[in-house]
């Protein structure tokens, strides 16, 4: 049941962030769609259930954005924040192979600063803004997804393709980071206790993942493209 209730509380979080067509809300509505059910977790002392609730929200976030960017990417283009301009870019790559997604001297310093600047706010903000933070990073990689799938020959290849493996991984990486480094404050504010012997490991698992992204970025990330230009069609 709370399974369900988390998929509809983001499915909600997007219809109101449409109807209301106020950029900036979409990724707060989405945070109050899932940090409450972290919490509650977190306060039985469940750190893999957190992990996990947190898990299908992202998921959820991922599947929404991308298949609104596929039926309506005129419209997500200006809702979803970043939505023009990651599209703009990335579409760029996909038909010429050029730009950040795989130039290593462009990305390894961006997805370092994401990730200083995600895991302070999670510390800071028990995990509240950084996952708002997560929120935006997903609907925007999303909206390019759906978006891209939208003017593809073929859409469905195009919408699993489109979410590159090492995206994945750093969306995992990234869930994981919010969720470990939220305890320090929560355990403070809203009596929330974890094992800490079995958190270091995993937070430091996660910090690897982000690691492990890079290297397949740097390695896969030429020829994904061609794989892609040639599904896409262009």
């Amino acid at each position: 049941m709370i399974a369900v209730a988390i998929v509809a509380a983001t499915l909600i979080s997007y219809v109101l962030g449409w109807a209301l067509g106020i950029p900036i809300l979409v990724p707060i509505l989405n945070t109050l769609a899932g940090v409450p059910f972290m919490v509650l977790a977190l306060r039985r002392g469940n750190l893999q259930l957190a992990v996990v609730r947190m898990l299908l929200w992202a998921l959820t976030m991922g599947v929404v954005a991308t298949l609104l960017s596929y039926a309506r990417p005129a419209q997500t283009d200006t809702l979803l924040l970043r939505g023009e301009a990651y599209r703009t870019e990335m579409f760029g790559w996909v038909m010429t192979g050029t730009g950040a997604e795989s130039t290593p001297s462009q990305f390894i310093p961006q997805q370092a600063g994401h990730a200083v600047i995600f895991s302070a706010l999670a510390l800071a903000t028990g995990g509240v803004v950084a996952m708002a933070m997560g929120a935006v990073l997903m609907n925007y990689m999303g909206h390019y997804v759906g978006a891209l799938a939208a003017s593809s020959a073929r859409p469905m290849w195009t919408m699993l393709l489109a979410w590159h493996p090492w995206a994945v991984i750093r969306v995992i990486s990234f869930v994981v980071i919010g969720v470990i480094l939220s305890t320090p404050l929560l355990s403070r504010i809203a009596r929330v206790r974890i094992d800490w012997s079995a958190a270091r490991p995993l937070l430091l698992a996660a910090y690897g993942g982000l690691v492990i992204d890079v290297v397949l970025k740097a390695l896969l990330a030429p020829a994904w493209q061609r794989l892609l230009l040639r599904v896409v069609g262009w």
